[in-house]
């Protein structure tokens, strides 16, 4: 496998931009998409890493690639995060770590209406999107603290800023997350702790596949992470891609149920099921 372009950090400035949180970063979601990218450009900025994900196998290629290619120690991690054992053995795992980077981009979606999809998946959804969310800023915001310097990028989503129908459950997941990346940017702010939401538009991974959406206007994983370690410490969200951005201006000054009506039709559509909201 050749080296990446990380297409960010290559610069002294940039990469001591990374290195003053601390020597190491724990990136969940790394195996594929924004989690893989954001993993390349903390590589490149020259941060060790502990790479998470449910399979082993690709993390350990992609550990032996940022090795190899940045000269930086990575540690692999594999966990389903949805798991209640999840955060101690995540936790055990880094405590010898001065981990002063935690990027949480490990989730999941679903597309279409609420009754049709498994009671399971969407419960597990809110497990990964919400609660292993919680824990990890839990447990690395305390190691942080102490030391009064750190960041944390959570992943939130386009449609984290109002219900959106026939992706209801993870929308209010992302609303969770958004909410709290808020909160958080500014209570920790004291500590030393930088917090930033990423919020993107549809992205081009694997993360459509699995939500059974079809998406159009896509941004690559690479510019989220670009974008979203370069304006970490320096605004509370980024909206990567034109389309998030779009939508964030020109739904801003519409009522709630007019913004909830016009990203319903727009879920609708991406889930396959023409026709109008009711």
């Amino acid at each position: 496998m050749g080296c990446h372009d990380s297409g960010g950090f290559v610069s002294g400035t940039s990469i001591s931009r990374l290195q003053r949180f601390g020597p190491w970063a724990v990136i969940t979601g790394a195996s594929d998409g924004i989690g893989r990218a954001l993993a390349v450009e903390a590589a490149a900025g020259g941060l060790n890493l502990v790479l998470v994900a449910r399979r082993a196998g690709p993390l350990d290629a992609l550990a032996a690639d940022l090795q190899r290619c940045h000269g930086i120690r990575c540690q692999v991690v594999p966990l389903d995060l949805g798991r209640p054992d999840a955060m101690p053995r995540l936790a055990a795992a880094t405590a010898d770590l001065e981990v002063g980077l935690l990027v949480a981009a490990a989730g999941f979606g679903s597309a279409g209406p609420l009754l049709e999809q498994s009671p399971d998946d969407e419960v597990g959804m809110v497990a990964v999107n919400c609660t292993a969310v919680l824990e990890q800023c839990l447990h690395f915001g305390a190691r942080m603290a102490p030391r009064r310097r750190g960041g944390v990028v959570l992943l939130s989503s386009v449609v984290a800023f109002h219900g959106t129908p026939w992706s209801a459950n993870y929308a209010a997941s992302k609303a969770y997350v958004q909410s709290l990346a808020e909160g958080l940017r500014r209570e920790w702010a004291g500590h030393g702790v930088d917090v930033i939401a990423c919020a993107p538009g549809p992205v081009a991974s694997g993360f459509a596949q699995r939500a059974g959406m079809t998406m159009a206007q896509t941004v690559r994983p690479e510019v989220v992470a670009r974008q979203t370690l370069a304006a970490l410490g320096r605004q509370g969200t980024v909206r990567p891609g034109a389309l998030s951005k779009l939508l964030g201006w020109s739904l801003a000054a519409a009522p709630r149920p007019l913004r909830v009506a016009i990203m319903g039709r727009i879920m609708r559509g991406m889930a396959g099921r023409p026709g109008s909201v009711a």
